[in-house]
């Protein structure tokens, strides 16, 4: 309340000032004015009274001029006038014959000037103007006439001005006081309040008023401020209960403060470089403004809590139509935006970089040449000359970074940069040097169709540290090195000698970020009917399928599948919707835009033979999805199913599993993703069997709650110790204990 009345009565102060100054300004302009024209006018006056020849006769006495003044006086509303022969002779009626006496020494000094004079004076509490007009002529002496005039309205005419001025003043600063008070309890304290109340929410741990927004965009920066401070409060207090709850149980669960330490005992202050091709923050122009968004990744999710730990360096090719406009001149910018904690540095690829580097060595030649899904890779020798180029590009400026440090610790990531390991090693010897391999390692014969087998093991070899997903992946590679290179590989400690140097294979399950306090996270479920009404579908039962839309991902073996679970189950028609959400990717390629129309040709024609009113037997959403986006799916689906062709790991399924804080739900999940070996209460399927496939869809739907929480229960443990934080803490110490 006191700042509140504090803030009016500086409202009421500034316009009171305001309304002063202007009506100040506006009586002194009007007196000025009326003063000027009552001046001009008794000037007239003078000189049409002076006309009158009897004035000039010499001839006049005072009878006359008493009868002659109440004349002038009355026809040109003066008080009166005199006629001024020197002090002894003074002509004037009653009315002026008081006033003369005021009037003698401006009498004299018009006369010996010779020129006109007005000014005021005040006699009896009233104003008057007298105008001196002093006259000169041959046969008669000097005399001088003098006009009175009543200047009292004057001084009435700028009270008037005043007192409207002031009720004027009054009246805003009532209204305008009225105003802000409505606005500062409607437009700010109640909207403060909701945040107050939203922050002592999450305080006390209510995350329900997560998405609370203020009504006002000039609000917004404040909001975003104190979101910010809230989850970090939040945060802070869920990680302190956690590490309570992990020392008095003796648990080795690990944690982003875990893993903080444990990356500056294994660093010792050594500088970080991750190398990758996608970035973990992007630059978009939308509207007149810029906006950062976060990629869908699983390396990101894995990368960033390493870096966030030591402030380290990410290197990566800028892909945003804004990211040239918010590095500095050495392409760098700090994130995330909203709480720098490492270094984001962008490189630029040309046109023809990005068609030959990206689009055809990476994702014609070596994607489909690892993930052994029917589709034949395509090798150019002009693709093979850019992918070196950009390799090499990419080396230059991790040796740029690295000029005054003598053993850093490099972490490149995926098939992108696959020479980049020896390319640094030549120059940097004492670098420690891991390459991260995210898709799977073919079989010897199968890695044998690329034409540069040889230069691309040989630039992988120059880490220290090369690893995969799986144990299954780490063998093959090695396989493949023993049938290629002349090297001696070690398969009691998974490593191969080559030229005096030795770098260890190794598996390294990739993880999500899922910790105690996520695994004990129980907010509300959503009913599946909510989510498809919106699509207009009424359905009772809900599977979902999140992926890109690549040929490596066997949607179109998922939805054949989901016919014949119709087929064979017609009462689950009208009732049951696979919703699948599948994210475009790499359209320019054509094997990937002819998957796009596959997928969505399959969908319709399935649809289209299961067709009934208000229910789709599949709703394909096509297009990219925010985590928040697809949460609510993951929390309120069946089941999800998970029908990879071949997968490195598939962190979808980790994703659904950790979304399930209810422990309940099913995962149907393909025998050819990493993520199988991990997951064994899933329904482990082939995804080429159809009929075995249509089978676990009536298994998932139909298993009982009991089951359900067993097997969910078991893989949420799986992946809480096994998340994010333990696999780079594992990576790290494994790069830090070669010698």
């Amino acid at each position: 309340m006191r700042l509140t009345l504090a803030f009016i009565l500086s409202i009421i102060i500034a316009v009171g000032l305001v309304a002063f100054g202007f009506t100040f300004f506006q009586s002194t302009a009007e007196r000025n004015k009326l003063i000027s024209e009552l001046e001009i006018r008794t000037d007239k006056i003078a000189g049409e009274v002076l006309k009158n020849d009897v004035l000039y006769s010499g001839q006049i006495n005072q009878n006359d001029i008493e009868h002659i003044t109440d004349s002038i006086s009355k026809r040109y509303n003066l008080l009166g006038m005199a006629i001024y022969y020197n002090n002894d002779s003074i002509l004037c009626n009653k009315y002026t014959r008081n006033l003369i006496s005021s009037s003698v020494n401006y009498i004299s000094q018009a006369i010996t000037a010779d020129t006109s004079l007005g000014n005021f004076f005040t006699i009896a509490g009233g104003d008057i103007y007298q105008y001196i007009r002093p006259v000169n002529g041959t046969d008669i002496s000097s005399k001088a006439y003098v006009f009175y005039a009543d200047a009292g309205y004057i001084d009435k005419v700028i009270s008037n001005i005043w007192f409207r001025n002031f009720v004027r003043w009054f009246i805003q600063a009532f209204l305008v006081s009225l105003v802000t008070l409505l606005i500062i309890r409607w437009g700010i304290f109640s909207q403060i309040n909701r945040i107050v109340a939203w922050v002592k929410a999450l305080r006390t741990g209510s995350t329900s008023q997560i998405n609370l927004k203020p009504h006002f965009k000039y609000l917004d920066p404040l909001h975003k401020e104190i979101e910010t401070i809230a989850k970090a409060m939040h945060e802070a207090k869920a990680t302190a209960e956690e590490e309570a709850r992990l020392r008095t149980s003796a648990e080795a669960i690990w944690t982003p403060e875990r893993l903080k330490v444990e990356v500056e005992k294994l660093l010792q202050k050594k500088k970080m470089i991750v190398v990758s091709n996608r970035e973990p923050y992007i630059h978009i122009h939308e509207g007149k403004d810029i906006k950062c968004i976060v990629p869908a990744s699983g390396m990101i999710t894995a990368m960033e809590p390493i870096l966030k730990a030591c402030s380290g360096l990410w290197i990566a090719s800028g892909t945003g139509d804004a990211d040239k406009e918010t590095v500095n001149k050495n392409g760098k910018v700090e994130v995330p935006p909203e709480e720098p904690k490492y270094t984001l540095k962008r490189l630029w690829l040309t046109r023809e970089e990005e068609d030959h580097f990206y689009y055809g060595f990476s994702n014609e030649g070596m994607w489909p040449l690892c993930h052994i899904a029917h589709t034949r890779p395509t090798f150019r020798n002009e693709d093979w000359l850019y992918y070196q180029k950009v390799n090499k590009d990419f080396a230059k400026a991790v040796l740029d970074e690295t000029k005054d440090e003598e053993q850093p610790f490099i972490l490149i990531q995926d098939f992108h940069f696959a020479l980049l390991p020896e390319l640094i090693k030549k120059e940097k010897p004492r670098a420690k040097i891991a390459i991260f391999w995210h898709i799977p390692w073919p079989n010897p014969e199968s890695f044998g169709i690329c034409p540069w087998q040889r230069e691309i093991l040989q630039g992988m070899l120059g880490a220290d540290l090369i690893g995969f997903h799986t144990q299954y992946h780490c063998n093959h590679f090695l396989e493949t090195v023993n049938y290629v290179l002349e090297s001696r590989v070690l398969w009691e400690n998974f490593s191969v000698k080559m030229g005096g140097r030795t770098t260890f294979v190794k598996p390294f399950p990739i993880s999500i970020a899922f910790t105690l306090k996520d695994y004990d996270n129980n907010s509300p479920k959503i009913n599946p009917s909510q989510l498809l009404n919106k699509y207009g579908i009424t359905s009772q039962f809900m599977g979902i399928g999140i992926d890109r839309i690549d040929y490596t991902k066997g949607l179109i073996e998922k939805f054949l599948a989901i016919e014949r679970f119709l087929e064979k189950n017609p009462e689950y028609v009208g009732k049951f919707t696979f919703v699948q959400i599948g994210a475009p990717s790499r359209t320019q390629l054509k094997s990937y835009s002819d998957m796009v129309s596959a997928v969505e040709n399959e969908a319709n024609r399935i649809n289209l033979r299961f067709k009934s009113k208000n229910w789709k037997a599949i709703l394909l959403i096509k297009r990219h999805h925010s985590h928040e986006e697809i949460a609510p799916f993951y929390s309120s689906a069946n089941f999800c199913m998970v029908s990879s062709l071949h997968d490195g790991m598939n962190l979808v399924a980790k994703e659904f599993v950790a979304s399930r804080n209810q422990n309940d739900g099913a995962l149907i999940l393909s025998r050819f993703a990493g993520a199988f070996q991990e997951l064994q209460g899933a329904i482990i399927i082939n995804p080429y069997d159809i009929e075995k496939s249509a089978d676990a869809i009536k298994q998932a739907l139909e298993m009982s709650a009991e089951e359900q929480n067993n097997r969910m229960k078991q893989m949420r443990l799986v992946i809480v110790q096994h998340n994010i934080y333990s696999w780079a803490a594992t990576l790290l110490r494994t790069m830090a204990g070669i010698n």
